[in-house]
């Protein structure tokens, strides 16, 4: 029942994190996880808490991916990095944003019901693997985390 609830605790915050505030923003700094990890932090945790952080990372690490070539940052608008905000622009922008709400949707509910069946090492192995990509991401290609 605990991690029924804590489940849908990071369903809803995701849910709510994940929509876009600003149109012409490609991703919000609340698309992005705010804590990284040691393996002994991740040994202390419970099952439930191992699989919140672990739909965080893989929701972060799609949220960014698409848009690696344009930029890492959080907050960037088309307009930062010399594309025209104009009104196919932004529908394309807001398109993506519909669908990768879905996405986030998909993953999470994929998440919530399979991974629980995951050896809790395996799924500190991915937590640990997520967030050596996240920072890879973050450093982006001047080196800059």
């Amino acid at each position: 029942m605990k991690l029924f609830g804590i489940t849908i605790i990071t369903i809803l915050s995701l849910n709510l994190s994940h929509g876009q505030s600003v149109k012409n923003v490609f991703f919000d700094q609340e698309n992005l996880i705010g804590k990284f990890h040691t393996i002994d932090e991740l040994e202390n945790l419970k099952k439930g808490e191992l699989i919140s952080l672990y739909t965080k990372r893989v929701n972060e690490i799609t949220t960014v991916i698409p848009y690696l070539a344009l930029t890492n940052e959080s907050g960037v608008k088309l307009a930062d990095i010399g594309i025209k905000e104009d009104s196919n622009h932004l529908k394309i922008l807001d398109k993506h944003h519909e669908v990768s709400i879905k996405a986030s949707e998909s993953n999470t509910e994929l998440v919530s019901e399979l991974i629980p069946y995951a050896d809790t090492e395996k799924i500190i192995w991915a937590i640990l693997y997520f967030e050596d990509v996240i920072k890879k991401i973050r450093i982006g290609p001047n080196g800059n985390f």
